[in-house]
């Protein structure tokens, strides 16, 4: 009789720390404050972790903002895409790509 295999560690995935997590919640905040965003998903996987903002949770996602660590000695861990896929901003730092969903400051009239 062969002796029991212990069970396999489940693949590990790619997930965002809780800094990078606070960064993109307080612009998510910021942005359903102002009645632009209205849902979120997050989506592990093995080669990339993924944030998901919704207008409506029935719609294909505005932007995604993910994390690819393959990535980080080439064009940068972190990416900002839009719905139909184009890459927005690419970079090394979270805040400094997640810069270009920031809406400009209105004056107040």
């Amino acid at each position: 009789m062969n002796a029991p295999t212990p069970f396999s560690h489940a693949a590990e995935v790619v997930s965002f720390d809780r800094r990078e997590l606070s960064t993109i919640l307080s612009l998510y905040g910021r942005m359903v404050a102002s009645g632009d965003w209205r849902d979120y998903a997050m989506d592990f996987r093995p080669d990339v972790a993924v944030f998901s903002v919704f207008r409506r949770a029935a719609e294909v996602p505005l932007y995604r903002i993910e994390k690819r660590p393959a990535l980080r000695s080439r064009q940068g861990l972190y990416a900002v895409c839009g719905g139909e896929g184009q890459v927005l901003r690419r970079g090394h730092d979270l805040a400094a790509a997640l810069r270009v969903l920031e809406k400009p400051l209105r004056p107040i009239d």
